[in-house]
């Protein structure tokens, strides 16, 4: 081995162990306060790139050995001084060259042992009992027990009390709704919801208590927010059309208790009165991909509907990336009266498997019966659906979409199979502005009533479907921000696409548009997030 190649070799280890000392806190502190040593060699003026590999001749004591010449000499890096053999200096202790960096996927430092939150980035990340490593991400968590991806931006308040966390979502748009053609109209009107959650550590496991309120009964016209094509629900003791119903003022009121097993696995028991059953995708006002559109999908009552049930239990078990669970629930659709609690037996049942391969995917796939789920159309549903989010960050903001499809079997005489096909996006870049579009097809069979399908040649006694398109298009900016609010106008416009049968009805370009604000608290934050150790 020639002596160039040692020299080199040990130049680098010298580098790469003042690097880590360099980088170590502890080091760092040592550097600061250690005192200088009492004595110094003096250095060569100008020494011999070979000379220090030389060994000096042993006398016949043993004496203090000069300090090698440091070959990296110039560098500004800081001096290696070799200790005297006559005595054992006492080793200090071995830093740790990745504390504090919190990276995703590494365990938390023993300082976040008992913490109830650990934040990795703007990822927040719930304790599943008093495990370890056994964690829950909150980002992930979508609408009753469903995912959405784990790098879903959160919009929420949060504090601490005692061995409680509170956190409160909200969301207020505010504005103008325009549909034209011969069944349109123009109203003022808000979309609105609150949902405040209350969490804590509670024996084994983690327990979760959320609530879920909505002012659309009173900020909604009579009947609903006017949508052309839109279907489902009654109003007056008819079916509902042209109209998307406005959203219970009890809209969720549920518990969750989650239990590690282990350090990869959970199980968990969630109860709502009302809640949402395992069936679906994340319900459209929680989805990443549909934050800032003020409109339902058309698709919507054959997707994601079930999200308020009066009446669900759900049980499940997670192991990694994977999720199993299962329903029971009472599948019939809220009534008119939209200040009630309605207790209708638990008859209908789901089941939903989950996947997360990776922070920025999720995708499941639910089947459901649900029984005789609308009052005035007698008649159970099967109902499958199958989804994908996708969700990235890019420069001052993410990019979060969603491709859903659902259909139903109605069991009536003959039966009546009805699909949808949905696929949306918003982009968020340079923090302040939005762009979101909603592209669907969906079947209707209930679209008009007996009088309207005389009136465009339909026999009686028929039950027509009619696929109907959507293509929405808008835009939002946020105007006022804090670490608290974000206040932005926005607005979109629809266009519609139905089978020409339907002209008289409709019109011949359909299209629908919106103008609001748009309210809701800032987003969480690694600096925003208040820490706790119960």
């Amino acid at each position: 081995m020639s002596p160039l190649f040692t020299m080199k070799f040990w130049a680098a280890a010298v580098m790469a162990a003042a690097f880590l000392l360099i980088h170590s806190p502890l080091a760092d502190a040592q550097h600061r306060h250690d005192p200088p040593p009492a004595t110094a060699p003096s250095p060569t003026p100008t020494p011999d790139p070979m000379k220090g590999m030389e060994m000096p001749a042993t006398p016949s004591t043993t004496p203090t050995l000069a300090a090698t010449p440091d070959p990296m000499k110039g560098m500004d890096m800081p001096a290696v001084t070799v200790a005297s053999p006559q005595t054992t200096p006492t080793p200090a202790a071995t830093p740790d060259p990745m504390a504090g960096m919190n990276m995703p996927g590494m365990s938390p430092g023993p300082d976040d042992h008992d913490s109830l939150t650990v934040m990795r980035g703007d990822e927040m990340l719930l304790r599943v009992g008093r495990g370890r490593d056994n964690f829950l991400s909150m980002n992930q968590n979508g609408s009753g027990t469903s995912w959405q991806p784990a790098t879903s931006p959160m919009y929420m308040w949060q504090q601490m009390n005692g061995p409680w966390m509170f956190m409160y979502h909200a969301e207020m748009k505010l504005g103008v709704n325009y549909q034209n053609g011969p069944r349109g109209v123009t109203k003022f009107e808000s979309q609105n919801w609150f949902m405040p959650m209350a969490i804590r550590q509670a024996g084994p496991g983690t327990l979760q208590l959320k609530a879920m309120l909505s002012l659309e009964p009173f900020t909604f016209s009579p009947g609903g927010s006017p949508q052309l094509f839109q279907t489902g629900e009654t109003y007056q003791n008819r079916p509902l059309r042209d109209k998307q119903h406005p959203h219970d003022l009890f809209m969720t009121l549920s518990a969750t208790y989650t239990v590690p097993i282990g350090d990869r696995a959970t199980w968990f028991g969630y109860l709502g009165m009302p809640g949402e059953p395992a069936l679906g995708p994340t319900a459209f006002m929680h989805r990443a991909s549909a934050a800032e559109n003020p409109s339902a999908p058309l698709s919507h009552h054959l997707q994601d509907s079930t999200h308020i049930s009066f009446g669900v239990a759900t049980t499940g078990f997670t192991y990694r990336w994977f999720q199993v669970e299962g329903s029971v629930f009472n599948g019939r659709e809220p009534d008119e009266n939209r200040y009630n609690f309605e207790f209708h037996p638990w008859n209908s049942r789901s089941f939903r498997v989950s996947v997360a391969p990776s922070k920025n995917l999720t995708a499941q796939w639910s089947y459901g019966w649900l029984h005789e789920p609308e009052a005035e159309e007698p008649g159970n549903i099967r109902r499958m659906t199958a989804s994908v989010s996708y969700n990235q960050k890019i420069a001052g903001g993410t990019w979060a979409t969603s491709l859903i499809w659902g259909r139903n079997l109605l069991q009536q005489n003959s039966p009546v199979i009805t699909n949808s096909y949905l696929a949306e996006t918003t982009v968020n870049f340079k923090d302040l502005n939005y762009f979101y579009s909603r592209l669907e097809l969906a079947d209707k069979s209930d679209l008009l009533a007996r009088s309207e399908e005389a009136q465009i040649g339909i026999p009686a006694g028929r039950h027509p479907i009619f696929r109907v398109a959507a293509f929405t298009f808008g835009a939002a900016r946020d105007i006022f921000t804090t670490d608290k609010i974000r206040v932005a106008i926005g607005g979109d416009a629809t266009l519609y696409r139905a089978p020409s049968i339907l002209n008289p009805i409709y019109g011949d370009r359909p299209a629908g548009f919106h103008f609001y604000l748009r309210f809701r608290p800032g987003r969480m934050t690694a600096e925003s997030h208040a820490g706790h150790t119960p």
